[in-house]
């Protein structure tokens, strides 16, 4: 049995080049997660799981290790093409209560556009487990009002990742993840900012 994680950080990063999966691993090498071993999990962030900063998640990882994430994926070899992926999380005020992390990759939407969609997807999902009442074709900025005033869910937030298909069609490949780790953070940088 795999012990629960303790943190998770937020990350991101685009990479280009002629072959996919060589502009998959620029993408993962802008995001500082190159060296792991990733396997992707759904959408459950443990209780007590403590958001920390990128940079103390990264100081944590050791290259080769097995890493949980929850990952989105984007990449084109069309020339100005639109990709986004992105994470969002969505935490709620009792520690002990789970949380949500969504992710969603597309084509053609805007950064702006992908940051509300997926904190739209996480928050909607732990506001509908915590028995927040709200109107689900609310608009998200009605919809994010509602659920802070419930006084259930301490935050929500997003990353992404965008980018355009290179102009002499390479690769371009767009990745965003929400990374577990098993170590409490050491450091004093555990402020929870991507």
């Amino acid at each position: 049995m795999f012990p629960f994680p303790k943190s998770v950080f937020l990350t991101h990063g685009v990479g280009v080049h002629r072959h996919a999966l060589t502009a998959f691993e620029y993408a993962l090498r802008d995001a500082d997660i190159e060296q792991q071993n990733l396997v992707s999990v759904s959408s459950i962030l443990p209780p007590y799981c403590e958001l920390i900063s990128r940079a103390a998640g990264v100081a944590t990882l050791r290259p080769g290790e097995i890493t949980f994430c929850v990952m989105a994926r984007s990449e084109t070899n069309e020339a100005g093409r639109r990709i986004a992926a992105g994470i969002g999380l969505a935490r709620p005020k009792d520690p002990a209560h789970y949380g949500y992390i969504s992710e969603h990759h597309a084509f053609g939407m805007t950064e702006a556009e992908m940051r509300d969609y997926v904190e739209d997807l996480a928050a909607t999902m732990l506001a509908s487990t915590l028995g927040v009442e709200f109107n689900p074709d609310a608009a998200w900025d009605e919809r994010k009002r509602v659920y802070q005033m419930s006084d259930l869910i301490v935050d929500s937030l997003s990353i992404t990742a965008f980018a355009e298909g290179a102009s002499n069609r390479d690769w371009t490949c767009a990745v965003a993840a929400a990374v577990f780790r098993f170590e409490a953070p050491t450091s004093n940088d555990a402020t929870g900012a991507p």
